[in-house]
């Protein structure tokens, strides 16, 4: 496993832990302090498991086995990845903390953060497949399927 896979997979749970986390939080307000929580606090929620560590977790195991880039690919570049990575985790990131803190504080300057992380998000989804497009290609089960065997 190569040191970008790694980033996506660790990244990813370290996602789903706060995405537990923040889960477990709305729980207690509910049923034991019966104080209640934000609305923004479902929003970052479910952004943080679906997007966080749901998608971010496909992403690295995408990565992690699809075939290799062939040599006239030239679409894949390991730079792009990097920046997909960034794009979706610091967009996923900044989108878990203003929503939550945009629940608190209605200021405008949070829409805009929420906004532009959503954008940072998209753009690595894009991104990142635009690249890995090539690499989504049978390796061989071709020649299989062409002598009859089904999968």
């Amino acid at each position: 496993m190569f040191t970008t896979v790694r980033y996506f997979i660790k990244t990813s749970i370290a996602f789903l832990m706060l995405g537990l986390l923040s889960g477990l939080h709305m729980l207690y307000a509910m049923k034991i302090t019966k104080s209640g929580f934000v609305p923004g606090m479902i929003t970052a929620h479910t952004h943080m498991l679906l997007v966080g560590f749901v998608l971010m977790m496909i992403m690295g195991v995408a990565l992690w086995f699809f075939p290799r880039a062939e040599k006239e690919d030239k679409r894949y570049n390991p730079a792009l990845i990097w920046i997909t990575y960034i794009l979706m985790s610091a967009g996923t990131l900044l989108r878990f903390s203003f929503e939550i803190l945009n629940s608190y504080l209605v200021i405008q300057f949070f829409d805009i953060i929420i906004t532009i992380s959503g954008t940072f998000q998209v753009l690595a989804v894009i991104l990142f497949f635009y690249s890995m497009w090539g690499r989504i290609r049978s390796v061989g089960s071709h020649i299989r399927e062409a002598k009859g065997e089904r999968f």
